[in-house]
């Protein structure tokens, strides 16, 4: 799947699958964030993604629990670079939720870079998925605001400078509630109130454990 899109200031881009030929490329451009980018998506200080981190981040890909896209924009004459990452990863324990991440590289942030990744995202989101439960600093507010978009959000101060939010998503247009569906494949169940949402703690340790960090945005 590549999709052909358009920033807000007329950029053409396109989107398409991350691969697992993009190791090198994913831990070569995570050097280039700022400290602060990488900050506000880890919610902790991290330096290099371990191979612990990449195993997840892009052998983990399969596009049906976590899926992976990446936006590129050609930076010069026939040269196509990526300048931004977004991934969906489904809970175990909550099959219709799912955490979400964005990453923009610094230099192309405050361009919509995100609003139309997270478009393509939202619509070839893992097959069941009805809610986004993620955690963001409160310092983040475009990255809130973005999440306001995306549907009807709950927001929960779980101290610390951390924002508990529970995102509500739309139905997609073809009245299906859940991402793409596969030919005879049966809904997932809504399950209730697992704890793993009710436990926030749990959800940073996700986030931060390289065994299982979700997160490169």
């Amino acid at each position: 799947m590549i999709e052909e899109v358009r920033l807000r200031d007329g950029t053409d881009a396109f989107v398409l699958p991350l691969q697992r030929t993009d190791r090198a490329t994913l831990a070569a451009e995570f050097e280039t964030l700022s400290p602060e980018s990488r900050r506000r998506r880890f919610l902790a200080p991290v330096m290099h993604l371990s191979d612990d981190m990449l195993q997840h981040l892009v052998d983990d890909v399969d596009g049906v629990d976590h899926v992976a896209l990446v936006l590129c924009v050609e930076t010069s004459p026939g040269t196509y670079d990526p300048v931004a990452l977004a991934r969906m990863v489904r809970y175990d324990d909550a099959p219709d939720a799912a955490d979400l991440a964005v990453t923009v590289k610094d230099e192309w942030q405050g361009r919509g870079v995100a609003t139309v990744l997270l478009e393509v995202l939202v619509r070839s989101r893992p097959e069941g998925v009805r809610r986004i439960v993620t955690d963001v600093l409160k310092s983040n507010p475009a990255s809130l605001g973005m999440l306001h978009r995306l549907g009807p959000t709950t927001v929960e101060d779980l101290g610390q400078g951390v924002c508990g939010v529970v995102v509500e998503l739309e139905p997609l247009a073809d009245g299906h509630a859940d991402g793409v569906r596969r030919p005879g494949s049966v809904p997932v169940r809504t399950v209730g109130t697992p704890t793993l949402l009710r436990d926030p703690a749990h959800r940073h340790a996700l986030r931060t454990r390289d065994q299982v960090c979700p997160w490169f945005g």
